[in-house]
């Protein structure tokens, strides 16, 4: 008598499951002290906008007083750009944008992302265990590590938070206070230390009148004569990025990368030119092993990791539900599913702690 269908594949999984231990490949990859890499996935998982909305946001809210009538044209055909379904990175880089619209963008996508990244900091101040993150970056200083670095390409102060929550001091390349002036990583001395490079800028940076990056703690709203220094996607990414404070942070990034012994990469859709060439060739050329936690894989991260030639990889990605996880190793021929959530950062820690 033939078995069920339905059957045959749990039978099939179950095979897999049986020669595939994830979690010891999870556990082994963690062992290894990995850099940390937070993509907008880590953040979206706290409510903060992604490229769609902060789209909408941009064709909706954004000041374009002021401007000349080839901005205006400019302008408009960025937002039909939008309407007509193209993504904002690609509308970004298919419009030609002056350095004045540039700025008005920036404004436009500071305002709402420190709203929220406000709002979010208010809701930390009563839930104390909101931040997976925190309790990952106390997991790892448990061992004889002294330093710990995360890269990231979101503007949000959310790793920041995570480590102050945890009572953990934390390095952005400025010093501490509330008018803070860039410094090297040596004048910070502690027992721990969280780097946090930050290779797209942050939502505290400005560019002051005298032309130079300071960091202003807590900013409700742009000072008069500062400018946010924060790299939104387009032709103008590729020049901001080798001008102080950028290359150094990247330079910091790049050596940070190349020392590491594996990689987590949380919610990273490994769509950035500044994080991928080091990173692809520790993994593609030293077979480094990478672990990709994720809602939903990119096809970026298909193509050069599972599809690529990623000698050591274990990917995760959301299932049908929150309470299923998909995962990909580079132990085994095939995907497979189990009945747990070990896509987020929080289902991930009940595989390594």
């Amino acid at each position: 008598m033939n078995q069920p269908k339905h059957t045959n594949s749990r039978i099939l999984k179950d095979n897999i499951l049986s020669n595939i231990n994830y979690e010891k490949q999870a556990q082994d990859y963690y062992g290894k002290a990995p850099i940390i890499i937070l993509g907008s996935g880590a953040s979206a998982a706290h409510g903060m906008s992604g490229m769609g909305a902060l789209a909408q946001h941009l064709t909706e809210k954004t000041d374009v007083s002021g401007l000349s009538d080839a901005d205006m044209g400019a302008w408009d055909n960025f937002c039909q750009t939008l309407k007509n379904g193209v993504d904002l990175e690609t509308a970004l880089h298919q419009v030609d944008v002056s350095k004045d619209l540039t700025c008005k963008i920036i404004n436009s996508t500071w305002s709402l992302i420190n709203s929220e990244d406000c709002n979010i900091f208010k809701n930390g101040l009563q839930n104390i265990s909101m931040f997976p993150l925190s309790r990952l970056l106390q997991h790892m200083f448990k061992t004889s590590l002294k330093k710990i670095n995360i890269v990231t390409t979101n503007y949000d102060r959310l790793a920041e938070y995570a480590c102050e929550q945890s009572k953990i001091h934390h390095y952005t390349g400025f010093t501490h206070g509330f008018f803070r002036q860039l410094t090297t990583p040596d004048e910070l001395t502690c027992s721990r230390r969280v780097n946090i490079w930050k290779v797209h800028g942050s939502l505290d940076w400005f560019q002051s009148s005298l032309e130079d990056t300071i960091a202003i703690s807590g900013a409700q709203e742009i000072p008069e004569n500062y400018s946010p220094q924060i790299v939104t996607p387009g032709t103008q990414k590729y020049q901001k990025t080798h001008l102080e404070p950028f290359r150094s942070i990247i330079n910091n990034a790049d050596i940070a990368i190349n020392e590491a012994g594996s990689y987590l990469c949380i919610g990273y859709g490994f769509n950035d030119e500044h994080i991928q060439p080091k990173l692809m060739a520790k993994c593609h050329r030293l077979g480094a092993p990478v672990t990709i936690i994720t809602y939903a894989l990119s096809d970026s991260a298909k193509n050069l990791i599972i599809d690529g030639k990623a000698k050591n990889y274990l990917a995760i990605e959301r299932g049908t539900t929150d309470d299923e996880s998909v995962v990909y190793s580079s132990l085994s021929n095939s995907s497979f599913t189990v009945d747990k959530n070990i896509w987020s950062l929080e289902g991930y820690l009940s595989l390594i702690m």
